[in-house]
């Protein structure tokens, strides 16, 4: 997919693998924001260690399932798209990819 460019305009922006899904995508990450807003409260109001945790641990996997869901958006779109394509760009998107992926495996 094209990159977006500093000049371009609303109207012409380039689109990306998860535009069709955008609105799915924001009503996940309201969810997850929802979520870290539980817990902030949960340590003003100096709830049980353990039930802090497990909504940590709940947010972490939300996280993850949101990053894995844009990364296949991301390999299906844009990285297929390139390797179709063919020639550096190709490369380069293999590369973000696997970069990507490392980063995931990390956290």
């Amino acid at each position: 997919m094209a990159e977006r460019n500093e000049g371009q305009t609303s109207e012409t922006m380039a689109t990306y693998g998860y535009h069709d899904n955008k609105q799915s995508h924001l009503n996940r990450l309201r969810r997850i924001e929802g979520q870290i807003r539980g817990l902030q409260r949960m340590v003003e109001e100096d709830e049980y260690c353990i039930d802090v945790l497990t909504q940590s641990a709940a947010v972490n996997k939300a996280l993850r399932s949101f990053a894995l869901s844009m990364l296949d958006e991301h390999l299906k779109s844009c990285v297929g798209q390139a390797v179709a394509d063919g020639g550096d760009e190709a490369d380069e998107k293999v590369r973000e990819a696997s970069e990507a992926i490392a980063r995931l495996v990390r956290s």
